[in-house]
């Protein structure tokens, strides 16, 4: 039973196979056909190429079909490759195909110009014929493209933009093939490998070959808001491509903290409350928003600020705050540091201010005191036991 099924199955698959293959067929055609992608190429004297053929048969039973070069020049050899190997016949399955090349090994001294050969397929009731011409040339002009994936960028003036570019060899030959870049005034540009950080300025691409680069441009931090655009060139002998690209530079607040009139220092009394003028400024080129402000100082210190958070400053433009820094009552007279903070989002800045603490003139008095009794205490014991 089992035996019969295989059977069934085996005699199903032979009455619908060529059914199958049969739709894979053009419409209304039917025969032998030795074809090629391109009848007609260019090469240099001097080197070898290898022309693609095929040999179609549309519902037609199979036909050994011989195959020979006819019209070649003595000086050149032609042969006939089929699966890699010098072949002399061909037979392709109905509705398939079979794959061919024609090698040509071109001598160094072959004159300029086109020759013309034929390829010959004869079968006992089929003949083909398929012309080629084939142009010698010393040179064939050279030709490069340059394609960027993502041509426009967006970023701050603290941003790399990093551009990925395809370069393609549309030459007849390999190509060093040259990077350079055009960017505004102060941009650094540089060119890597897609994967590395090997910084390039030329790359060598085979004939009909392409290779992917990076460029990087990095603006300066005073880079001011706005679009630019670079230049990217690649050369080659008498041929070069070039592409537009564009960044977006956004803007990017940058904050400074000084005191009024540039000052860093103050003075403050043990125990009492110092107002410190605070200047803050924003030297980007995007404004600064929602900045919160906040001290650190000795312990036992207290730092606040009027007001303790400044809601907007445009560029190139400043505010100015109060800080209220209170020393410990315990503190001795000297010069200390406190630090003033500024964060925006995205930003931040900091300064270091000397305060010069003094003691309360009640202290001072207290003290001169102490010393005024611990003289007169002395004088007396001196008196005292002086005279004895």
């Amino acid at each position: 039973m089992r035996y019969g099924f295989i059977a069934a199955l085996a005699a199903l698959a032979v009455v619908f196979a060529p059914a199958a293959k049969s739709q894979d067929a053009p419409k209304d055609v039917k025969g032998l056909f030795l074809m090629t992608d391109y009848p007609a190429v260019t090469v240099r004297p001097g080197e070898t190429t290898n022309i693609s053929l095929r040999l179609q048969n549309y519902d037609m039973p199979p036909e050994r079909m011989d195959l020979s070069v006819s019209g070649a020049p003595t000086q050149w050899n032609a042969k006939l490759l089929g699966g890699g190997q010098p072949v002399d016949a061909a037979m392709a399955a109905t509705n398939s195909s079979v794959s061919l090349s024609l090698r040509l090994d071109v001598p160094k001294d072959a004159p300029i110009g086109t020759q013309k050969f034929t390829i010959n397929a004869t079968g006992t009731s089929t003949k083909l014929q398929l012309p080629i011409a084939v142009t010698l040339a010393k040179d064939l002009p050279a030709k490069l493209t340059l394609t960027p994936q993502l041509p426009q960028l967006r970023g701050t003036s603290k941003s790399s933009f990093e551009y990925q570019l395809s370069i393609k060899n549309d030459s007849g030959k390999k190509e060093t093939v040259s990077l350079a870049a055009q960017a505004p005034r102060n941009f650094d540009v540089s060119f890597t490998e897609q994967y590395g950080s090997q910084e390039l300025n030329a790359v060598p691409i085979d004939a009909g070959q392409s290779k992917d680069v990076k460029l990087k441009v990095t603006p300066p931090n005073t880079a001011s808001a706005g679009q630019y655009k670079v230049v990217a060139r690649v050369s080659a002998e008498d041929t070069s491509a070039t592409a537009d690209l564009g960044l977006d530079i956004t803007g990017q607040p940058k904050l400074d903290i000084s005191g009024r009139e540039g000052l860093v220092s103050t003075r403050a009394t043990a125990g009492k409350e110092t107002t410190v003028p605070i200047v803050i400024t924003n030297t980007g080129t995007a404004p600064a928003e929602d900045i919160d402000l906040s001290g650190s100082a000795p312990s036992g210190w207290k730092v606040t600020f009027n007001p303790q958070n400044v809601d907007r400053i445009a560029p190139n433009a400043n505010k100015e705050v109060q800080a209220l820094i209170t020393p410990t009552d315990k503190a001795i007279a000297g010069d200390y540091i406190t630090t003033i903070r500024a964060a925006a989002r995205g930003e931040s800045a900091s300064s270091d201010f000397r305060v010069t603490v003094t003691t309360s003139t009640l202290m001072g008095l207290y003290g001169v005191g102490i010393i005024g009794v611990a003289l007169l205490v002395m004088v007396g014991a001196v008196a005292r036991f002086g005279r004895r």
